[in-house]
């Protein structure tokens, strides 16, 4: 298969679709839209390599920190496990990347025209991890499937880390929907330009900033620096959940709809030309929407420590030698305007 952005990839696609999947870290890249040629996911402004060829001791252009050999590599959508957030600092010196191994980890990949298998074996978690993608119409159809290979009950970190960027993503354009209610902005700070009131509680979408007014998370930001995190409880009341993105440019609706009791969080992540240091350099857009079991991207004890949000649970148990199956979808679809109703 020809490489994607100087990577070993995979491609799928159908009359409507194109979805490229990387090998070594098995982001999806790409889920195009055909006729307009729009990818609304991220692809970062520098360049990108195997994360198998990344050399902390050469390639000072990813920064030095366990966030590098991920960032080196990173597209699109990020699988997140078995962690949610940085290691600790044991972890990070025994190898553990940020967000865990999956974003590093070498896939075998077979399939062909509308679907593919992604299989991979985690050596530090003892964790096999199966994706099988198949296109249908307009949606990306995802089973997902995590073994635990160890005799041991373990809690675990899994979110599905996906981030938006342009053309799709505009300042002061692109427009949100979720089914998320109530929400928390992060404790810590998200870098200089954090404009949202640490720890603060809210319902979705008003969140209180930090100089007393209110932020609608529906709409992106227009500020010229902003970084901020906030995570939601998707709707309680309702089987599956969502989120819904529209570009009026691009004229498009982009979607994932996925099973509640499989991901009760999602989290947004804003970077908006707020960090200075390598490879940010001050020069990427992008809004994370990351559901998962998880509501905040922090080490696995300060996870398993905070434990509950408000009545749920912040990790999930896989049982020693068993297996846990999710199922999620992407949609693509072209859009005069963002739709009235939450329905996914």
């Amino acid at each position: 298969m020809p490489p994607f952005r100087n990577r070993r990839a995979r491609t799928i696609e159908n009359d409507v679709l194109r979805v490229t999947v990387l090998e070594e870290g098995g982001h999806i890249a790409e889920i195009a839209d055909k006729a307009s040629g729009v990818n609304p996911l991220w692809i970062p402004p520098w360049p990108s390599i195997e994360p198998s060829a990344y050399d902390a001791a050469v390639d000072e252009e990813y920064g030095r920190t366990a966030e590098s050999s991920l960032l080196a590599g990173i597209m699109g959508h990020n699988l997140c496990l078995d962690i949610f957030g940085g290691p600790s600092d044991a972890e990070a010196a025994a190898g553990m990347p940020v967000h865990g191994e999956t974003s590093v980890a070498r896939f075998e990949i077979d399939g062909a025209d509308t679907t593919l298998t992604m299989r991979t074996v985690l050596p530090m978690a003892q964790l096999a991890v199966e994706r099988r993608l198949a296109l249908i119409d307009r949606s990306m159809h995802v089973d997902e499937t995590v073994e635990n290979l160890t005799g041991i009950d373990r809690p675990i970190g899994w979110t599905q880390h996906v981030t938006l960027g342009p053309p799709f993503l505009q300042k002061g354009a692109t427009r949100f929907r979720a089914s998320a209610t109530r929400s928390k902005v992060l404790e810590d700070a998200v870098g200089g330009d954090d404009y949202l009131q640490p720890g603060a509680e809210f319902d979705w979408p008003i969140a209180p900033r930090r100089d007393g007014g209110v932020a609608d998370l529906r709409i992106y930001t227009d500020a010229p620096h902003s970084s901020a995190y906030t995570a939601h409880l998707m709707d309680p009341a309702e089987e599956s959940s969502f989120f819904l993105a529209f570009s009026p440019s691009a004229r498009l609706v982009f979607r994932y709809v996925w099973h509640r009791r499989d991901f009760p969080w999602m989290g947004i992540w804003e970077e908006n030309h707020s960090r200075p240091a390598p490879p940010w350099s001050g020069r990427t857009l992008t809004r994370g929407l990351e559901f998962g079991v998880s509501p905040m991207p922090e080490t696995r004890r300060r996870m398993v420590e905070r434990g509950r949000l408000f009545g749920a649970p912040g990790y999930r148990w896989i049982a020693a030698r068993q297996r846990l199956t999710v199922a999620y979808r992407a949609v693509l679809r072209p859009a005069e305007a963002i739709p009235a109703a939450l329905d996914p």
